[in-house]
């Protein structure tokens, strides 16, 4: 499927949770009102009086409202208990983080599978945690890209090998890419409020046996009881929502998975694996029913009944994978497929042409949210050429923050010593010290590795305390102000590493999703954001074709032609991100012409710098529109 398109369905599905929503509220306050009724015997009081003169309707809006605030309330309980994202899904399944550079080989495996699945997909690399569970499982949870995080059983970790693990990780990255994990995360905070009443009912009914006066005890029991059913009947209507939209899904991104690797006796021996251990895939964490339509296979056992199944039959998922499979779940002991990489290093900076990097654009963005196999052999290539001194440095979170200092020190000596006295006034003395050995081997580190080594460092940074985040934070702010102007890498830098960061560590600056609007709604914005992207790129080269001419096209190919283009303090960093942010809110059909757009304000003077293309993807990112890796020919220097 159309990554832009899945994308809208994601949003359409959005609307269908909503809706399914309000239908079994409406069910369980009219289920709860005819509950109290017959309790209170009000139908045999008044059975020859018509229907709508039987029911109390004072007590029905008492009622009625008194579901609304327990489910409610219950909702918002645990969607600000989730506020911290995938995070906090992870900790509620009681997963513990692994660390890059653990000792232990299985999880060393595992996340190095992630990380080349995240620069493949032009993803920030999410933390992974482990579940120490015998069943075969995983499941990817955040509100976006940022926060997202992988988890993984210690069965799947132990069991697998490289290619079903790539096949497992290739499926949870469709749910991150394909905009389900927002939804998943909701679907856990909108059904807790549903099922709120049977947990009530439960611990009603367990302190009334602790009760010492008979008459309290009853009554309390029959309250109980009465939530308890009402309990079941909101687990009813949850488990058919979970699964009315998390079915389709699953194949969905099982086909996504082999699309990702070209490789579906990956994930297709790993569905075989669930059914040939006797674990399965089975979770025994009491929290699993709440994500259990998160997770990649069925966590807890299936219903008699298979309409409230969140997951299809692995027999069914198998077989749409490998359409002649003979029914069997043992897989013979297969090696993983050798890693292979193109004898050519597709590295360092030649610019490309004005018509190469359109054409680069389109192939691009039909690549968006599509990572193939030759992406994953380009981040499998990009990893095994940084040095092992800048790699190992990307995953510790002391010589991270070293790492990222050293990405921001400007080239020009009076810059950059003024940059390095303030880092030895205002930095962790034991970072700086990191940052002296770095610089003592790497003085300046490859253009087209400082992304990947960027987005490499993110794992680690968030693990930083709220005090470390915040001089941390601070002294990158200072080092961009030195110069007192902001440069294009340092824009970048902003939207891939500062922005994802504010969103763990302060959650009300995550970037919210905004009503949808089509281009016309937002002509201002994408007048602001390609007058900065046009004039970026002519800063380094000055007088490099016209700027006004190359503005109006860009325009004209989104139909705003009658925008006048902005100029002087509207392009400012403030109006710049506040321009971004609002396009986040494009209709996800209209999001490619936009890209297309920025791609032809890149390429319209004949070049395309590694800078002018970073801001394309970190634009793109911020969209929500996570690109593959973008191939620089050329040679790398000496």
């Amino acid at each position: 499927m159309d990554f832009f398109r899945s994308q809208d369905m994601a949003r359409r599905n959005t609307t269908r949770l909503v809706v399914l929503f309000l239908l079994s509220l409406v069910s369980l306050i009219a289920i709860t009102n005819l509950l109290i009724l017959f309790l209170l015997g009000t139908f045999a009081e008044t059975i020859n009086a018509p229907l709508l003169q039987r029911v109390d309707w004072r007590l029905f809006a008492y009622v009625s409202v008194a579901i609304l605030a327990v489910v409610g309330f219950g909702s918002l309980f645990k969607i600000v208990s989730l506020a911290g994202g995938g995070a906090k899904v992870a900790e509620m399944m009681q997963g513990r983080l692994i660390l890059p550079g653990s000792e232990e080989l299985h999880e060393q495996r595992i996340l190095n599978v992630v990380e080349e699945m995240a620069i493949a997909s032009g993803t920030p690399v999410p933390p992974v945690y482990v579940l120490e569970e015998p069943g075969i499982n995983a499941f990817a949870a955040g509100y976006s890209p940022a926060d997202a995080v992988i988890g993984i059983t210690r069965g799947a970790i132990n069991t697998l090998n490289r290619d079903e693990l790539q096949g497992v990780i290739a499926h949870e990255f469709s749910h991150i890419l394909h905009g389900d994990m927002r939804l998943n995360i909701r679907l856990i905070g909108i059904l807790h409020g549903i099922m709120v009443l049977g947990i009530m009912g439960y611990y009603l009914l367990r302190s009334s046996g602790h009760s010492r006066r008979s008459r309290d005890s009853g009554n309390i029991a029959v309250v109980a009881i009465g939530l308890m059913i009402l309990g079941y009947a909101g687990t009813f209507f949850g488990n058919l929502i979970k699964a009315a939209v998390s079915r389709q899904r699953e194949f969905l991104a099982d086909a996504s998975a082999v699309q990702y690797t070209r490789n579906p006796d990956g994930i297709a021996n790993a569905l075989k694996r669930i059914g040939a251990s006797p674990a399965g895939a089975i979770l025994q964490n009491p929290a699993t029913s709440e994500i259990s339509h998160a997770l990649f296979g069925e966590g807890v056992p299936r219903s008699f009944n298979a309409l409230f199944a969140t997951h299809p039959p692995l027999a069914q998922r198998i077989r749409r994978i490998q359409p002649d499979w003979d029914g069997r779940f043992d897989v013979s002991e297969v090696k993983s497929a050798p890693v292979t990489a193109d004898a050519e290093q597709a590295r360092r900076q030649a610019p490309l042409t004005a018509l190469s990097a359109l054409a680069m654009s389109d192939a691009l963005l039909a690549g968006a949210g599509r990572p193939q196999e030759a992406n994953l052999a380009q981040a499998r290539e990009m990893l095994a050429s940084i040095p092992d001194a800048l790699l190992k440095a990307s995953h510790n979170p002391f010589s991270a923050r070293a790492l990222v200092y050293g990405l921001l020190l400007d080239t020009a000596p009076d810059t950059r010593n003024k940059q390095l006295s303030l880092l030895a006034e205002c930095a962790d003395p034991a970072v700086y010290d990191t940052l002296q050995q770095l610089l003592a081997g790497y003085p300046v580190i490859d253009e087209t590795l400082r992304l990947s080594l960027a987005n490499l460092c993110l794992p680690v940074l968030r693990q930083l305390s709220a005090a470390q985040y915040e001089s941390f934070r601070h002294n990158l702010d200072a080092l961009m102000q030195v110069d007192g102007r902001t440069s294009l890498w340092e824009w970048v830098l902003q939207r891939v590493i500062v922005q994802p960061l504010d969103s763990v560590f302060a959650p009300e600056h995550r970037l919210r999703p905004q009503a949808h609007h089509s281009l016309h709604h937002l002509a201002s914005s994408c007048a602001v954001l390609l007058a900065f992207v046009i004039r970026a790129g002519r800063q380094q080269r000055q007088g490099a074709g016209s700027v006004e001419q190359t503005y109006a096209q860009a325009m004209a190919m989104l139909g705003l032609g009658g925008v006048s283009m902005p100029t002087g303090g509207s392009l400012g960093i403030e109006p710049i991100n506040q321009a971004l942010n609002a396009l986040r809110g494009l209709k996800p059909l209209q999001k490619p012409a936009f890209l297309k757009a920025c791609a032809l304000a890149i390429a319209a003077d004949g070049v395309a710098q590694p800078q002018e293309l970073e801001v394309f993807r970190a634009i793109a990112a911020t969209l929500d529109c996570p690109l593959p890796p973008i191939p620089l020919s050329g040679s790398r220097p000496s």
